[in-house]
């Protein structure tokens, strides 16, 4: 018996019987020497989905810590994967590949250095656009076409700073007031999300 097919029979015995339709996932590194830095952004809008929606994501699966629960009357599997950033794919096409759940129906969140503190961008598919997170996830899953919720955690404060001591640091309290909104937001913005009405959250929240 495969390890998909051991998943497959525990959640037969113990799980619900609404099937899952569709994977969020919050991008980070795992540790507490990257608690709340800018990379882990995509992490902290995970914490507040959950904590919203009354979900825990305790397990270890898909080398994640990970859980499911309703969101929006849609049953979600949500998912922060343990890999380290640049390996994100891995665990989001594993998960995608268990549950059969086609690229359109992945929601990512991840930071994006373009955008101020506080700002949402939400696309429907797009290119890495530099952020190694995504280009693993559009390498594993061999598409580019998943929707993602992008948010702000500003620029680097002048062009020769250099990057990975940017989005590793941690955010002043100026900025995590800032950021504060735009995780409410991306919590509402799920929530439409699933329900197919990525239009109306688009409309509503990108920046």
């Amino acid at each position: 018996m495969s390890i998909f097919d051991l998943f497959k029979q525990i959640e037969s015995e113990n799980g619900s019987s609404v099937k899952i339709t569709y994977i969020i996932a919050g991008l980070g590194n795992p540790g507490l020497e990257y608690a709340e830095t800018r990379h882990n952004t995509g992490f902290m809008a995970l914490d507040k989905i959950v904590k919203q929606n009354n979900i825990s994501v305790k397990t270890m699966k898909f080398r994640s810590d990970c859980g499911d629960g309703m969101i929006g009357g849609t049953r979600c599997f949500l998912m922060k994967p343990a890999t380290y950033m640049n390996n994100s794919g891995e665990a989001i096409a594993a998960a995608a590949e268990f549950y059969k759940i086609p690229s359109e129906r992945i929601i990512v969140l991840y930071d994006d250095i373009s955008l101020p503190p506080g700002k949402l961008r939400i696309r429907r598919k797009g290119s890495a656009g530099g952020h190694n997170g995504i280009k693993s996830i559009i390498q594993l899953l061999g598409t580019d076409e998943f929707p993602r919720i992008k948010i702000g955690v500003g620029a680097k404060p002048n062009p020769k700073y250099d990057l990975a001591d940017w989005v590793l640091g941690k955010f002043t309290e100026d900025q995590k007031n800032a950021l504060e909104p735009a995780l409410e937001n991306s919590v509402k913005a799920v929530e439409l999300l699933v329900q197919g009405k990525i239009e109306q959250a688009m409309n509503e929240f990108s920046s």
